[in-house]
């Protein structure tokens, strides 16, 4: 690095997205692809495209601004920490870039990084268990989604018990990266 300035080369910059294992670099970019069919499975449901709830559910997750904007909200916030990640395997994950106000340019630490990926690998892997495995959507008895809708639905579902996982594995992967 250039002594004179804090801020990577370019050269620099890319050493540290080579010394990323491309298994690594793989299981990153996998995360917002396992979580994407499930957004776009929600997508369709907030612009009124049937996704086989009935009863009771279809009448509280009908198309309007309220359930509408709320599921188009949850799947922008999913997506974005989903493609958070990437940042544990780019230069960016490293150092701020420098457009960003005050702290562009700065070194990330580690653990700024490695703490919350962990607990949100955590977070989301208790929850999609849950989901699979805790008996959701077999709670919402009749009204859940049933036949090739439920086979939609799950088949748009399960890619997302990888996200806590390959977050997990990504985070113990920059974590040793950065301790070198």
């Amino acid at each position: 690095m250039n002594a004179a300035n804090t801020l990577p080369t370019t050269a620099e910059a890319t050493a540290t997205v080579l010394a990323v294992p491309r298994w690594v670099n793989l299981a990153a970019h996998a995360v917002p692809v396992a979580v994407l069919p499930a957004g776009l499975w929600r997508m369709a449901m907030a612009v009124g495209i049937p996704v086989g709830f009935s009863g009771q559910l279809a009448k509280d997750w009908q198309p309007g601004l309220e359930a509408s904007s709320y599921i188009t909200l949850l799947t922008l916030v999913t997506e974005g920490l989903a493609l958070m990640t990437l940042g544990l395997v780019r230069p960016w994950g490293e150092r701020v870039p420098r457009w960003i106000p005050l702290l562009g340019g700065r070194r990330v630490r580690t653990w700024a990084a490695v703490v919350p990926a962990l607990l949100g690998a955590l977070a989301v892997t208790a929850l999609t268990t849950e989901m699979f495995w805790g008996g959701w959507p077999a709670d919402a008895g009749g009204e859940a989604p049933q036949g090739m809708a439920a086979l939609i639905m799950n088949a748009c579902y399960v890619p997302m018990l990888l996200w806590g996982p390959l977050v997990a594995v990504v985070a113990v992967s920059y974590a040793l990266r950065r301790r070198k």
